[in-house]
């Protein structure tokens, strides 16, 4: 981990980059969106304010996942007709990236797929679709548009200003997951499992009243 601060290009807040690997974080003060070049931060835009938010995870929440330990350094909300959901984006101590999908109690770890081999255009799925992607076999068992609402903290891309996106969720026969992000050319594809809240140890939660 090598931190790099700065001052935000609108306010002048302390900003921090806790993670190298970590290229937009979010102005805590003013909600600029900054994006890093080596040691020198740009704004590249604002992000609105998010909206409440019934999960008990948070900026800084820790866990454990498969004998590693991680923290949460930001997260990207989305919302869809049946409701929304968080992407915590997750650090974890050896420098490996992930994603913690939050929604409606339900909780899937998921990684980037540097090779997914042949990622079929969105126009082209359909469900029930057979797909392989990273050597797995997949089932296509979604297919769901969602809106960008905002970003909070920090994050291994750049991301902000979107619009609707197209996402494919798969499933394997064993219970495995991916999902397909149409909101870059080419696709991002993820893979991971669904896990229970309690096995990931989490600290650092929210607190609510009557809790």
């Amino acid at each position: 981990m090598s931190r790099v601060r700065g001052s935000c290009p609108q306010c002048g807040a302390n900003v921090e980059f806790a993670w190298s690997s970590s290229i937009q974080t979010t102005c805590e003060y003013c909600n600029s969106v900054i994006v890093r070049h080596d040691v020198d931060l740009e704004k590249v835009g604002v992000v609105a304010d998010l909206p409440p938010d019934v999960s008990p995870i948070q900026i800084r929440t820790e866990g454990i996942y498969e004998n590693k330990a991680f923290t949460v350094a930001g997260r990207i909300v989305y919302e869809w007709e049946g409701g929304g959901w968080n992407e915590w984006h997750l650090m974890f101590q050896d420098g490996v990236s992930g994603w913690l999908s939050d929604a409606q109690a339900e909780y899937f770890i998921s990684f980037p797929l540097a090779n997914p081999g042949y990622v079929p255009a969105a126009t082209e799925l359909r469900r029930g679709q057979a797909l392989e992607l990273g050597g797995q076999a997949y089932t296509l068992t979604a297919l769901t548009k969602a809106g960008y609402v905002g970003v909070q903290g920090e994050l291994p891309f750049e991301y902000w200003d979107k619009k609707a996106i197209q996402f494919a969720d798969l499933r394997s026969a064993d219970g495995r997951f991916a999902t397909i992000d149409y909101s870059e050319e080419p696709p991002l594809v993820f893979a991971g499992k669904g896990v229970e809240f309690d096995s990931l140890r989490l600290k650092n939660l929210r607190e609510f009243e009557g809790w």
